[in-house]
């Protein structure tokens, strides 16, 4: 299968998952995406999350975190730098998202990284998504 985004790939997987109330979303294993899965279980938005399978067909399954009334944590996820448009920010443009309610995700020459740390260490680079 081929698959020209695959970050926006995991972010779709996970929506759809919460919207349907299901407990674990799978998708094809990369360090990105776990980079990104290790980011959420940090931030209290996803419960936890496994990779599984051989070198060739690896897995990760993220598993979805639900308050009361099995409403999910997550409320939305946002592309921002897609492969078509690459939007960079610098840490003296990183605001908080939501008032801090919320997250965004930033890959930079340190590694995958949230914008409270992107302003901690004074970094920039692409801007992935958001997380609210």
């Amino acid at each position: 299968m081929n698959q020209t985004d695959p970050i926006s790939d995991m972010l779709t997987r996970i929506r759809n998952a919460a919207m349907a109330k299901v407990e674990v979303a799978e998708m094809p294993y990369s360090i990105i995406k776990s980079a990104i899965a290790h980011i959420l279980k940090r931030e209290g938005f996803i419960q936890d999350f496994t990779s599984e399978g051989g070198p060739a067909s690896k897995v990760l399954r993220v598993y979805l975190k639900y308050g009361i009334n099995r409403d999910p944590v997550i409320r939305g996820l946002r592309r921002i730098s897609k492969p078509g448009l690459r939007r960079y920010i610098s840490y003296r443009d990183m605001r908080s998202v939501l008032n801090g309610t919320g997250v965004a995700v930033v890959s930079t020459s340190r590694g995958i990284m949230t914008d409270r740390e992107v302003r901690k260490y004074r970094v920039g680079g692409e801007w992935l998504c958001i997380v609210w």
